[in-house]
This record gives C-alpha cells, structure tokens and sequence, in this order.
C-alpha cells in the first residue's frame, strides 16, 4: 500500500488506483472496507494512516482496483459507516422502508461515461421564468398520474411535455438525493413526557442526507444516476431548466455544502439551487465564479453587501424566495383590512440585483385547493394531534369548512382561485406554481404532511370539469404574461411618463382615474401596464402603436366601479381575461369598469397615432 497526498473528500479514481479521503476527528480509529461489486462481504481492509492528514482530512490509496467492480465504506471506532461524499448508495431498499445498517448499505462510484449528446442549458432569466414546484415521488405516484413509471424520476420525464404545453420553463425538485426517511423522533415536552419513539416517516426529506447520491428510491431502473441525467437532458431539449432543493442542517461545513453544488452543476448539470438550512454560505457562492450560470435561490440576499453597491451583476442569479410574497397576497385574497397597500406594493416590486420569488401555495401549508376550502388546519393523519403545522394560514374556506357540493360555494371557491392565480401571474417577480394546483389537488386541510405518504400527499391527477377549466385558465395565463415584458420586466418599473408618451409605464386607479385609493378600509385597485415601455411583441416596430393593460381586482364582497383611463375615440376598452363569468365585468362609454364580487379581470386597449394625441397623462382624467 503506497500512500497518496490528498485528491478529493469521497473516493477519487486515479491512474492506478483510488484515492480515499475522509474527515477524522479527534484521531478516532479508522479504515477503508472495500467489497466486491454486489457482495456485503469485506474483502479488505485498509487503514487509514495517521500520518497522511491535512488538518482533520486523513487519506489512502487503494491500488490495481477499478471503481466500477467496487463498493466500499469506512469504518470508525469499530462501526461501519457510510462516505457523506458518496456519489451513490447500493442497497438503501424502497421509499418508507428503515435503512439497513452494517454492510448491508454500501458506497460506489459513477462508473462509465454518460452521452449528453448536444445538451445546453437553456439559461433563462428571472423575468422570463415560470416556475413548478413539487414532490418527485408525490408528483406521479398517484395512479392517475398518466405515466408507467410512477414516483420516479422516469415519471418526471414522461411529464416533461405536460410542462411544455402548460407554459412552464423551471421545475424544482424537493429533496432528491439521499436521505434516511425512516427517522428517530421524540414527542414534545407539552403533550406527554418526552421519550424515544419508534421511527417515523421523513417524507419530505428536509433532513439529515447524503446529498452528491440521487434517490435511489426515486429511480424506476437499477440506475438512478442515468435516470436522473436523462430526465434533465429530457428537460433542456425542451427548454425547461431543473432546479433542485438542498437543506443542509446545522454543521454541515461550507466546503461539503459548497463541493455538493458545484458537484451536481458539472456531474448532472443542475440549473440551480434553492439552499435550505444555510444563509451565508450562499452569500459567498453569490461570488463564486464557478457558480457564475447557477441560480442560488435563499430568504434574502444582501445584493449591495455582497457585490458593492455600484458593481450590481448584469445578469441576476441570485434570488429572494420567502412568504413575503404569499401572506400579503393572500390577505388581500380573502378580503382583509389594511391589505390593498401592501398588495399594491407586492405585485410591483422587483429588487435591483437580484431575482424574486413569487408563490401562493408551497409544500410547507395548504395548497391552493385547500386555502380557499379551509380556515383551520387538519392534520390529524400526522400522528401529531393536530398540533403540528402554521396556525394562521390566512385562508378562506367561502362559507363552509372543507369538502361540499354546495354549488354557491364551489363556484365561489373556484373564482377565488382564480383570482389568485391571476395575481401570482400578473406579479413582477417570477411566480411559482406549487405541482397540481393548476388542477385543484387537495390534501384535505393538512398544511403539514410531512410524514405521509399516501393519497393525501400525492397530487391528485383524476380529471374533472372544474379541474380541465383550471388548467385550461392557467396556460392563458402563462400564454398571455409571456406575450406582454411589460408584465416581467428585468428592472422595477417606475410609476412615471419617462417616454413622454402619455402614459407611465405602471399606474394605479380607484373610483377615479390616475388616483391610488389605498385607505385601510378599500378593497378593489386597478392597475395599468403601458406596453411602450417594452418590446411588446405583439407591437414590435410600430413606433406609433402600443397596448394599454388594464387588470383590475375587487376582492371586496360588493361590486365596485373602477375608472378608465381616457383613450382615444378609435380605441375601446376589450375584456381579455377574468375569473369570473362574462356578466361580472362591462366598460360604460369607454371611461368605468363596473365589476362584481371578488373579481379580477384583464382589459386592454390599443393606442394608435399617439403623435396625434396631447402629451401627459393628466390630459387624461
């Protein structure tokens, strides 16, 4: 045995051989175990010198051996323990089973060269996006799910142009590496004495990991790591970028956390991470020039700390994903006082330097279903008894608690989700649909299924007229955001005429024209977009022709009448999208909108000859 210097942490195949690199702490007793490919029998074992370390890193070189004919694992003080930079798992079993201990689970390395053929990262900026949350294995467990190979990642691919055709261009993936879902708990201190109890399910995965392996219980073929690339190149071919989640608990070091991204950007080439558990961290990778074309996605990031305050990025990469966003446009939602202010504010902002977040529903709380179906969390089925997940969910169940078939209240519920969706969609910053709300999927009133892995917890794919409607009303969402920039613009839009055209690029009207009414008691708001401050597509190279947007929202219980920016003769106000029926909004000689209950509603105009046509928006009250 010849002793090597140090290569990597995990294994690391060399000419004539593999190194082996491990952190050891307070000079505990350690050695490498190599087993033949497929045996739990130890063939050798290997020890690791005292003397070849750097800092707490010791190594050792396992020589003549070929990666793809070994397994391994070290062992510590006499117990055998896995490789956290393992780059796969053998023997780990089936999703909800207890992970095996001993040699039964075994460390091994990428074997062999995979083909990405031409693959290109479809880089998509921020204000472009349109992004899918979900569960890899929730997301097509379900038998309905329309694909032969369910909860996996081949299940994802076979969805790949579900995506397409609904308009979404980013999907990211909960937890999809490896990690022991079968885990120790203790009951809480408040409810009974605390003690062990047997292990219970991590169905999430916001825990304790392996994160460089790809769940091999997620994995439809003996071959996750394949399977996982094939459905990313799947991805790319199709324009769709692949986001993935990492939660890294408390002690995890900045290098391991750092060589896990740069890992999965070069072996399986991830488009970005959103990092979990961690802040600063991600701050430093911010301005990292490894992760120059990686979208880092955190709570917050410092933009003018970390880059100077007059060296902002050109090209963000960094963004702000947090329930700012959610809470305050939910309390609008469901008709709040003091929420049209910080409504008003939310829909617009767009922070310089960095990408923003936008959702209404995520894995962590109801889904979009449940929030306009429930007012109290039900989350009985946990084993918790229904202590567990947010209290205040500022959701409006329309009138009665839970599942019904009273027409009032579903037709009500169905225009409150619509209303939603319009809002997220309608926001500045890049909205995220969490998987199956477009189609109304329920967890029956629990917020916080993370130990369930059943019906409850997987997306409900059995079709429905409400739910065809749903899908159908979201991809003419999707269609008409990405028709207009002037609805996701890279940079903050002002509230101001800097083209001297008439119009300010965003406005906001209330009973009157070009007057914000923001008092704590009002609940409607209308706010236009003007299209000449963009490259509307639909106006490409017609100087003197541009599209107003007119969206309103009543989200008042009584109808409201809402004014209309005056417009030339020849144009008229046209109703282009609403979420309620077609008598719940009419336009009276072109200057006010009349527009029902808990209602929102997209009109627009075109203006043409605006030469013709006296400057300045007060010419037009």
């Amino acid at each position: 045995m010849k002793v090597e210097t140090f290569q990597a942490m995990g294994a690391v195949p060399v000419k004539d051989g593999i190194v082996f690199s491990m952190e050891r702490k307070n000079n505990e007793e350690a050695s490498l175990l190599l087993y033949k490919k497929g045996s739990k029998e130890v063939i050798q074992e290997i020890p690791f010198p005292a003397t070849n370390t750097i800092g707490d890193i010791v190594c050792v070189k396992a020589e003549k051996i070929a990666s793809a004919r070994y397994e391994y694992n070290f062992c510590i003080d006499g117990k055998v323990t896995l490789d956290p930079y393992a780059k796969v798992l053998i023997g780990t079993g089936k999703f909800g089973e207890e992970h095996p201990e001993g040699h039964e689970v075994r460390c091994a390395m990428i074997a062999g060269n995979y083909d990405w053929e031409d693959d290109r990262k479809p880089q998509i900026a921020y204000e472009d996006a349109v992004m899918y949350s979900f569960h890899v294995r929730g997301f097509t467990k379900q038998r309905y799910s329309g694909v032969r190979h369910k909860g996996t990642f081949l299940g994802i691919t076979e969805k790949a142009e579900y995506f397409k055709e609904l308009g979404i261009n980013q999907i990211k993936l909960m937890p999809a590496y490896e990690f022991a879902e079968m885990e120790s708990v203790k009951t809480h201190a408040r409810y009974r004495k605390e003690e062990e109890l047997p292990k219970r399910l991590n169905y999430w995965g916001y825990t304790k990991a392996f994160h460089f392996a790809p769940k091999r219980a997620y994995a439809a073929t003996k071959d996750p790591v394949r399977e996982f690339k094939d459905m990313v190149k799947t991805m790319h071919r199709l324009g769709i970028e692949v986001l993935m989640e990492f939660y890294f608990p408390e002690g995890c070091s900045p290098r391991y956390i750092t060589e896990c991204l740069q890992y999965w950007v070069q072996e399986y080439h991830v488009d970005g991470f959103h990092v979990r558990g961690v802040q600063g961290i991600c701050n430093l990778m911010a301005t990292d020039p490894l992760f120059a074309d990686t979208k880092l996605l955190n709570i917050y990031f410092p933009v003018e700390e970390i880059y100077g305050k007059k060296n902002l990025p050109k090209k963000r990469m960094v963004a702000e994903c947090n329930d700012g966003f959610m809470i305050d446009v939910r309390r609008f939602l469901k008709g709040d006082e003091e929420s049209l202010k910080a409504f008003a504010e939310r829909m617009r902002r767009n922070p310089k330097g960095s990408g923003l977040i936008n959702y209404i529903a995520s894995h962590d709380g109801f889904t979009l279903c449940d929030l306009v179906s429930y007012e109290e969390r039900h989350n009985e089925d946990n084993g918790e008894q229904n202590h567990d997940g947010r209290v205040q969910n500022y959701s409006w169940n329309c009138g009665f608690e839970g599942r019904t078939k009273k027409k009032k209240v579903l037709a009500l519920r169905e225009k409150q989700m619509k209303n939603a969706l319009m809002m997220l969609m309608f926001s500045a910053g890049t909205p995220l649909i969490f998987g199956g709300d477009e189609f109304l999927n329920s967890q029956l009133g629990n917020n916080n299924p993370y130990r369930l892995d059943n019906e409850i917890t997987w997306v409900n794919w059995n079709d429905n007229e409400v739910s065809k409607r749903m899908t159908e009303f979201v991809k003419k969402l999707i269609s008409f955001r990405k028709k207009y920039n002037i609805l996701h613009m890279k940079d903050k839009l002002l509230a101001s005429d800097s083209l001297s055209c008439g119009y300010p690029d965003i406005s906001y009207h209330g009973s009157g024209a070009w007057y914000q009414v923001t008092e704590n008691y009002n609940r409607h708001i209308g706010i236009m977009y003007c299209t000449k401050y963009s490259d509307c597509k639909t106006n490409a190279g017609k100087d003197d022709e541009f599209e107003l947007i007119y969206i309103a929202y009543n989200m008042h219980w009584e109808a409201h009448e809402l004014a209309l920016p005056k417009i030339s003769e020849s144009s008229s106000w046209n109703v282009k999208i609403c979420s309620a029926d077609d008598e719940s909004v009419s336009v009276t000689d072109n200057r006010t909108l009349h527009i029902a209950p808990r209602t929102s509603a997209v009109l627009t105009a075109t203006i043409k000859n605006i030469k013709n046509i006296k400057r300045g928006h007060r010419e037009y009250k």
